[in-house]
Order: C-alpha cells, then sequence, then structure tokens
C-alpha cells in the first residue's frame, strides 16, 4: 500500500509511510509516519531493515532522505528501530530515544552514538526550525519500560507507538478506525499480553 498524506497546513505535512506488502512482516506488522515541517524531515519509528527499502520510496515522495533532521523511536524494540544503522549512514538526522536504551543501540549496527540523544524518564521536547514543537510525552511500561509518545502541536497529532496496536486477519488492516469497538476487539489480545498493568495507563 502506498504512502498517505494525512494532515497537512502550510508548512506541515504528517504522512502515513505505507504498509509491507511482500511477506517480509508476515509475523509483525508496522507503521512508519513522517512529520515534514518547513520542508525538513521527522521519521517516527522507522522501523527494521526488511522494510528499509519502501520506507525510503515513499518518504521520499515528501523529502529528500538529506533532509531528515530528526529520528524518533518510541522504543527498543527491533520492529521500531531495526534499520537504524541504514538510516543513519542515508541521513543526517539525529536519534531520539528512551536515555534508557542507548546503550542497546550498538547490537543495531549503529557504530557511533555521536548523534543519539537520550529521553530522561521525565520526557522533553524539541523545537523545529519554524518554531514548531514536538513533546516526547513518557508512556512507559506501554508497552516498554522506556517507553514515549509524540505529540505534535502543529497538527494536533498524538502518536503512541504500538500503543492501540490490533491484529487485523491479513488483508483487512484499515488505515483508519471507523468502528472502535470493532478495533477493540482486534486490540485486546495485544494489550492483556503486552501491557502488564493498567496501573501504567493511569499514571
Amino acid at each position: 500500500m502506498s504512502s498517505e498524506l494525512i494532515f497537512e497546513s502550510q508548512n506541515h505535512k504528517y504522512c502515513w509511510l505505507g504498509r509491507d506488502e511482500t511477506g517480509i512482516e508476515e509475523g509483525v506488522q508496522t507503521n512508519q509516519y513522517l512529520i515534514v515541517d518547513n520542508g525538513r524531515g521527522i521519521l517516527l519509528d522507522p522501523g527494521g531493515f526488511g522494510v528499509f527499502s519502501r520506507v525510503v520510496v515513499n518518504m521520499s515522495e515528501f523529502v529528500d532522505p538529506e533532509k531528515v533532521d530528526h529520528i524518533f523511536l518510541c522504543h527498543q524494540d527491533p520492529d521500531v528501530g531495526g534499520g537504524l544503522a541504514s538510516w543513519m549512514d542515508m541521513t543526517p538526522a539525529r536519534v531520539h530515544v528512551s536515555a534508557l536504551w542507548i546503550r542497546f543501540l550498538l547490537h543495531y549496527g549503529v557504530t557511533t552514538l555521536d548523534r543519539i540523544e537520550g529521553i530522561p524518564d521525565q520526557g522533553g521536547s524539541l523545537t523545529l526550525s519554524s518554531g514548531n514543537r514536538l513533546e516526547f510525552i513518557p508512556a512507559h511500561f506501554l508497552h516498554s519500560p522506556g517507553n514515549f509518545h509524540v505529540f505534535d502541536h502543529a497538527s494536533g497529532i498524538l502518536f503512541t507507538g504500538d500503543l492501540g496496536a490490533a491484529i487485523y486477519p491479513k488483508g483487512e488492516t484499515p488505515l483508519y478506525v471507523e468502528d472502535f469497538e470493532d478495533h477493540v476487539r482486534h486490540m485486546e489480545g495485544f494489550h492483556v499480553r503486552y501491557v502488564a498493568t493498567s496501573q501504567a495507563i493511569a499514571y
């Protein structure tokens, strides 16, 4: 499935970068998103090595790789950032991830930590060149002990990573939720298994 522009204003875009159709992600489907602000890119959860080529092609519809200034990883899982070394080779981006996971990134083939920005447990923010701001909101144990969501003030979109993930039958995964009660039915298995306590949500 090709990419889709889900929000656009004068100098700000929020883009979904498609879905794997090759079978590489047969076990774990992922979603990659891109924010383009004043012509500069912020890549959210770029995914594993297997989807790298597809994400590059779809991203290039909106911004050139050399204009990607930031990469955000909501947590440490390989389906979120397993292709990080390739992204760091292709782009000049600084990488924003929980400070808890910085030492694990070397296992993804990352050879230097000079461009890694650790997000402290209490969260933080990133002010873009336009003055628009992204908020890194703590979401620990939803489902990772070092987990963050991103609120984009310009679009009003909250990026929640794996929280809200649903497992649909093959070929039936919608981009937009039209029937939330039905969506909850597909969410339940993942959340019961991977979000260990409702206290994490209440916190």
